[in-house]
């Protein structure tokens, strides 16, 4: 079994890629998607949170509001740190139960894709950081035509993650989408050629 922590900036290409992977057999793991589980009623995050927070995070069926809790965190440095000090551990039990579980069933290349896969510290979870890169003028392009983002909020947005060159220093390999479709995807068959071979 090999695990591929994905992982880049925003509109950086990320989720295609690991579309990618799994049109040639990889299981993926959403980290969104695991939050989004996490936030539901009974959980022991949806618990840690509200205690945390305060119930009027809640939605009437018990799941937490994700806007409400947004605008509590983006207001405040103090209050976000709390919050990624909270679920970061969680997620990442939640991660490693995953990864266990398709291990088990015979998965043989398992990717965990995580916009926040280096702050979380998750990347001992996998056996090689994958990290995709684009130069920030294309990231805030990519921005306003597809989430049609004014210019300052798209600059805002890329400059509350953490820099391309923080990620390169986690990062076994690089992957740039600055390139048309068919190159980035000669980019991933060569990788995948070189994963299958370390996995038989």
């Amino acid at each position: 079994m090999f695990i591929i922590g994905l992982t880049g900036g925003i509109l950086s290409g990320k989720s295609t890629i690991a579309q990618m992977l799994a049109e040639k057999g990889a299981v993926v793991i959403d980290a969104d998607k695991l939050a989004h589980e996490a936030y539901k009623p009974g959980t022991k995050l949806n618990k840690a949170l509200v205690d945390e927070f305060g119930s009027a995070i809640r939605k009437a069926n018990g799941s937490i509001d994700r806007k409400k809790l947004s605008d509590i965190v983006f207001a405040d440095k103090k209050a976000l740190a709390r919050l990624n000090r909270i679920v970061h551990p969680l997620i990442k039990d939640v991660a490693r139960t995953k990864i266990q579980s398709y291990a088990e069933k015979g998965a043989h290349v398992i990717v965990l894709e995580g916009a926040l896969l280096i702050e979380a510290k998750w990347t001992d979870l996998a056996d090689e950081v994958w990290v995709v890169l684009v130069p920030p003028e294309v990231a805030v392009k990519r921005l306003k035509e597809r989430g049609g983002l004014s210019e300052d909020e798209a600059r805002a947005r890329i400059q509350a993650q953490i820099t391309s060159s923080e990620r390169t220093k986690y990062a076994d390999v690089i992957i740039d989408t600055d390139c048309s479709l068919p190159e980035v995807r000669a980019q991933i068959n060569k990788l995948w050629k070189r994963v299958n071979k370390e996995v038989c």
